[in-house]
This record gives C-alpha cells, structure tokens and sequence, in this order.
C-alpha cells in the first residue's frame, strides 16, 4: 500500500471540516424547522462519511494515476469514477431507504460547495506561506 500524499490528506481533511461544518448548520435547520429526528443525525452520518470517503479515494487514484503512463491512468481513473459512484449510489439508496431522504442526500453536495470557495481561501494559505 502505498503513502497517502500529504497534499491528498491535507485537501481531504479541508473537506471533512467544510462537510462537518455544513453539516451542522444542516442539522441546526432541521432542528429550528421543528423536523429534527434520529433519522436526519444518522442519514447526515451516512452521508458526510461517503462524501469525505469519495474525495480521498478520489485523490489516492489520482496520486497513483500521475505515475502510470497515459492510457493506464485514464482506464484507471475512469475505473475509479465508476467505482465511486456506484459507491455514493450504495449509500444514498440505503439512506433514502432507512433515513431521513434530504439528510442522506444533501452532504453528498457539500465537498462541491468546498471546492467552490477554495480559490477564495488558498489565497490567504499562499500569502501565510511567503511571509
């Protein structure tokens, strides 16, 4: 097995806060809107786990595809696309079915809404890091 890239952790813990944090705003309207029950904690759970769990994956096979030749690494990557959504499919089928249906399916948006605001925030990373 080879080592994660710090690069790849590093991105996949940005995620799992932005996933936390949304979250918990999440929940926090499930509980002023008065439909806050067991069902919406446990699909949130299901949910936040296989976002942050698509993005590492995500990011291991592309750390491992930078090293194949071109042709292995978009077999590979395009295996791993597959893979990840049968994935995601898995867990919100099984969070629609047992659990809340917007709290097994909302967190699986939330790595998107980090990526989007990244730009935003690497620049302040990149000012830190020349001082």
């Amino acid at each position: 097995m080879t080592k994660i890239d710090d690069t790849v952790r590093r991105e996949t813990v940005y995620i799992a806060v932005w996933v936390l944090i949304l979250s918990a705003i999440m929940q926090a309207v499930f509980l002023v809107a008065g439909k806050w029950d067991l069902s919406v904690l446990i699909g949130n759970i299901l949910a936040a786990i296989c976002a942050v769990l698509n993005f590492l994956l995500m990011g291991i096979t592309v750390q491992k595809a930078v090293e194949k030749e071109q042709k292995d690494a978009a077999q590979m990557m395009k295996f791993s696309q597959t893979s990840r959504i049968f994935m995601q499919f898995a867990f919100a089928a099984v969070g629609v079915l047992f659990f809340n249906p917007i709290a097994s399916l909302l967190p699986l948006f939330f790595p998107r809404i980090a990526i989007t605001f990244r730009p935003f925030l690497g620049k302040k990373d990149e000012k830190k890091a020349e001082e």
